[in-house]
């Protein structure tokens, strides 16, 4: 059997716990209670960042700390949170193709013109002319 201790006995929070009580009453707590304690208090193990940068600033007389945290979201959302979420991915989405939908066909448009193909005669946007004046010379 592994006699290796449990990271909870590790927590400082069970340990800042277990030591304003009589000896002995803090060593009958099994690892699972000690586990179970943890969580209840609001142990951090799930609290782990990619960046967790956490530090203090001291002016003059006064300390002022500063924590800056970013990691993947793991909470469940709600209901209103996924509806957003699918709302703005929709959103992305649609501007998304309208963009390449509108780019391709200024492009073929361009190409068109400049064939020399005239879909209607004495008519012209006025774009091929600006693209030949500002950006082919």
């Amino acid at each position: 059997m592994d006699n290796t201790p449990h990271p909870v006995h590790e927590s400082q929070l069970i340990q800042k716990l277990l030591s304003k009580m009589p000896p002995d009453v803090a060593a009958s707590f099994s690892e699972e209670q000690l586990i179970a304690m943890n969580k209840a208090i609001g142990g951090r193990s799930w609290a782990r960042h990619k960046v967790d940068v956490r530090g203090t600033i001291n002016i003059w007389r006064t300390s002022f700390y500063f924590v800056v945290l970013a990691g993947k979201n793991r909470r469940e959302l709600s209901r209103l949170e996924q509806q957003v979420g699918r709302a703005t991915m929709a959103l992305m989405f649609a501007l998304f193709i309208t963009f390449s939908v509108l780019s391709g066909l200024l492009i073929l448009y361009l190409i068109k013109s400049a064939l020399g193909i005239n879909l209607f005669e004495n008519f012209s946007l006025g774009i091929w002319s600006w693209f030949k004046a500002n950006i082919l010379n």
